[in-house]
């Protein structure tokens, strides 16, 4: 007899992410995912490949988060504000991407894959700092839903 469990939560898992990769945060994260990819081929490529270990951990942080999200693992593990450290983790992302980048175009004549690393860096960087914006807007509207009670039957 065959287990028909092990396919159908692999099927499950598929469905999973074929849904959340079609909602804005997962678009975002795949996107970051990707662009990190195409940073680190062309940092690979490059005689200065030293600049290829933030692509890699921006995207390993890119890809647990995706993970976390997509299984939604943020609603059963709630010792960790989930919503603070992403805006962290794409904020720093932001700034490191852009100063590194803009260190690879500006210092990088005559290597291509260089150039080409940081111009995929900025297009990264700006991708972060959208994700870091949309994290915020979503921090403010929830705390402005948020408001104290004013009981006045003290």
């Amino acid at each position: 007899m065959a287990d028909t469990t092990a396919s159908s939560s692999g099927a499950n898992c598929l469905e999973k992410l074929k849904s959340y990769v079609k909602t804005p945060k997962g678009f975002i994260l795949t996107g970051e995912i990707f662009v990190s990819f195409i940073v680190i081929i062309c940092y690979g490529a490059s005689h200065t490949g030293g600049y290829s270990s933030l692509a890699i951990c921006e995207m390993i942080f890119a890809m647990v988060f995706f993970g976390i999200f997509m299984m939604e693992l943020d609603k059963q593990f709630l010792v960790v504000n989930w919503v603070w450290t992403d805006l962290f983790r794409a904020g720093i992302g932001a700034v490191l991407y852009l100063i590194v980048s803009l260190i690879n175009v500006i210092g990088g004549s005559g290597d291509g894959a260089r150039i080409a690393g940081g111009v995929f860096g900025l297009i990264a960087g700006l991708l972060f700092a959208y994700d870091t914006y949309t994290i915020y807007l979503q921090i403010k509207s929830t705390s402005q839903h948020t408001a104290a009670s004013t009981d006045d039957g003290v």
